[in-house]
């Protein structure tokens, strides 16, 4: 059977150190049925909400429920996840799917200092409590001076980073293979 995994980058610049990171984990972890999600969203409004549920929002909801797992990389704005990210969180709350309940995930994250996002992390895993998502807690991925992380084809350049994150996706793979 072929995995369904599901990658998000919680920036959109077209050139992001989180994409790359993302494209790496997803090579790692091997062959797979593989979507990425798109988080152009609307910003959350309980108004837009009462005129119906988005369809750009009912399809992120769907694609979370139907992979088998998912790998999300993350930025640091301010200390803390990018509001894309939050606000993609609060919109699949309302739709009363629970498409995160028991779903293996792999959270890493590249940033500009030296701690390689740490923060953001602390503040995604924070955010998604409320999912009874199944996070994997290690290895961490942080991928500090991101911006001269990565070659010319977006492959990472650091081999202890690659190790790190080759065993992140081998334990997500394994997780994700389990009958739940």
């Amino acid at each position: 059977m072929t995995l369904k995994l599901l990658g998000i980058s919680g920036a959109l610049r077209a050139q992001s150190t989180n994409t790359k990171l993302m494209l790496e984990a997803v090579r790692l972890f091997g062959p797979c049925d593989f979507t990425r999600a798109d988080l152009r969203l609307p910003l959350y409004d309980a108004d837009l909400e009462a005129e119906g549920m988005p369809p750009e929002v009912t399809a992120l909801a769907e694609q979370i429920r139907d992979a088998d797992a998912v790998v999300i990389s993350t930025p640091e704005y301010n200390k803390m996840i990018p509001g894309l990210l939050k606000n993609a969180f609060d919109w699949i709350s309302r739709t009363g799917m629970k498409p995160w309940e028991y779903k293996p995930v792999a959270i890493m994250s590249a940033a500009g200092g030296r701690a390689g996002g740490e923060r953001s992390q602390y503040s995604l895993r924070w955010a998604m409590t409320p999912f009874n998502a199944h996070i994997l807690q290690a290895p961490e991925v942080l991928v500090a001076d991101s911006s001269n992380a990565f070659d010319d084809q977006g492959r990472l350049t650091n081999a202890r980073t690659i190790a790190g994150l080759e065993k992140l996706m081998t334990a997500l793979r394994e997780v994700a293979s389990k009958p739940v």
